[in-house]
């Protein structure tokens, strides 16, 4: 009886994640013939000779997010495989574990038992260099993202003062982070570092730890120990309050958006000096609605014409009637569109009653978000579930180098940007860097792009701004933009093109013009 391919695929595939839940593989876990069948399929992709992981047709090794995915899981089965518990991150690399860095490093640095240097080249232009160090590794090593890695307080003490410079944010939710008897305890273990030991009681000053400070001085003290007191920092803290975090989550949002906010202030235009009217406003975003949801839906990757968006608009669309008005993914995405733009304008009505702009945004986003995607759920094109909140699994971003953070780190940031959203004064910065953050956060598993640029419009109108449409025909600077903010910290050109477009969309005249984009 001859065998059913499907049915063939279905038993490799369940093979293949029985032995790799994490969906990485040796050539050896595997029979030959199931090898040969998943990589055919497209269902099994080489990362390095005897190595895979198990992927989707559509994963390829160039490819950025397919690399980002599989990152830390394979180095995690490597790692192991070469040298078992004999092994551990940098100082340097374990604290951006530590402290929640998503991005991928260009090259890990590992401190090993066995001898000899040793480079592994990756994708991506990655690699993995593995550098002999026997009394280097910790005792007891702790564990992030399935990798050994030092104890944060160790960690901590064996960091290269440049670290403290290159690396603030990081080295600032490390220290905030950091039980001040581990470090005590770390200290005077063996022979003590008085300089390290001198540099995190400052670094502990500089961001408002003082108690933990003067604790650790004592300690030291008690042991006969005086180290000198040195600050490792360059610039002002980017963290306030000097409370102990219990997760970096929350701190990174507070030290991105204190380290951005002047560069937003520098290259955003002023507000107007008078606030328009608040009818003659929402009648202008009513007015420019099409043209706006053309091209926003079109950055989407969604195949919508002016035309559809108008029926829609009108109510003179309906899939009963007209079941076969395809493509019905796209008309659907127009549709929520449209019913989430409904709920925008109410916000943007209680923001004009006075109400804060922050907390709106914060009581209603998840309104907004539930509008976007109800056609499509109503229509079976995606679960029900889908509307419930944040997402439930780890997102990447096609072409980009940026990782978002983990599911179980969404809630912390969100929070911590709803309440930097709400504290902040200037409505240029609200819409940059609320635009800004919340993709970077990307909290739900699709529709971040959309909802980010509700978000920008209702801050820039909250202070007087045009509404503003980002165009189709710039998508491509408007997403290198967006990644030079969430890669490399740089806010500037994000600024500055946001700007601009304002500029464009002060000048719409209506929907003759909007045809015309």
């Amino acid at each position: 009886m001859p065998v059913n391919p499907q049915h063939a695929l279905a038993a490799a595939l369940r093979r293949a994640q029985a032995a790799a839940p994490a969906h990485i593989l040796q050539a050896r876990q595997l029979s030959r013939a199931d090898r040969t069948l998943l990589q055919k399929r497209g269902f099994l992709i080489a990362i390095i000779k005897g190595w895979y992981a198990l992927s989707t047709p559509q994963g390829q090794p160039g490819d950025t997010a397919f690399w980002h995915l599989h990152f830390w899981a394979f180095v995690a089965a490597y790692l192991q495989a070469r040298c078992a518990q004999g092994y551990c991150l940098s100082p340097e690399h374990s604290l951006d574990l530590w402290t929640a860095n998503t991005q991928t490093p260009r090259q890990l640095i590992v401190l090993t038992a066995r001898s000899g240097v040793f480079t592994l080249k990756l994708p991506n232009g990655s690699s993995i260099l593995l550098y002999p160090n026997p009394k280097g590794l910790p005792v007891k090593p702790a564990t992030q993202q399935g990798v050994q890695v030092m104890p944060l307080a160790l960690a901590l003490t064996r960091a290269t003062p440049s670290y403290f410079i290159r690396s603030a944010t990081n080295a600032e939710l490390a220290l905030r982070m950091l039980r001040p008897e581990e470090l005590s305890r770390t200290l005077l273990v063996g022979e003590v570092n008085l300089t390290a030991a001198g540099r995190l009681i400052g670094g502990l000053r500089h961001v408002s730890r003082s108690d933990a400070a003067e604790r650790i001085q004592a300690d030291l003290a008690a042991a006969g120990l005086s180290p000198k007191i040195e600050n490792p920092f360059a610039e002002p803290a980017r963290l306030s309050g000097g409370v102990a975090l219990p997760s970096p989550y929350a701190g990174r949002v507070e030290a991105m958006w204190a380290q951005l906010r002047p560069v937003v202030l520098e290259h955003f235009p002023l507000p107007p000096k008078t606030r328009p009217n608040a009818r003659e406003t929402m009648q202008r975003v009513k007015e420019i609605h099409t043209h706006d949801a053309y091209h926003s839906l079109s950055i989407e990757g969604y195949q919508v014409t002016p035309e559809l968006i108008q029926r829609i608009a009108a109510g003179a669309w309906d899939p009963l009637v007209a079941p076969g008005d395809q493509a019905q993914v796209g008309a659907m995405a127009a549709k929520g569109y449209h019913e989430a733009f409904k709920e925008v304008s109410a916000s943007l009505g209680d923001i004009f009653r006075g109400h804060p702009p922050g907390r709106v945004v914060e009581r209603d986003l998840q309104r907004w978000y539930r509008a976007l995607f109800s056609p499509s759920v109503q229509a079976n094109i995606i679960p029900a579930s889908a509307l419930a909140g944040y997402r439930e699994r780890r997102v990447f971003i096609r072409g980009s180098e940026h990782v978002p953070p983990a599911v179980e780190a969404v809630p912390d940031y969100m929070e911590a940007f709803f309440a930097a959203l709400a504290a902040e004064e200037s409505a240029a910065v609200r819409a940059v860097l609320g635009h800004f953050i919340f993709v970077f956060i990307h909290p739900y598993a699709d529709g971040n792009g959309r909802i980010a640029r509700f978000l920008m419009n209702t801050m820039l109108a909250s202070g007087g701004y045009h509404w503003t449409v980002i165009r189709l025909e710039r998508r491509s600077e408007y997403m290198l933009a967006l990644e030079r903010a969430s890669v490399h910290g740089q806010v500037e050109d994000f600024t500055r093109f946001l700007a601009e477009e304002l500029r464009i969309s002060a000048q719409f005249k209506g929907p003759r013009t909007a045809r015309k984009g």
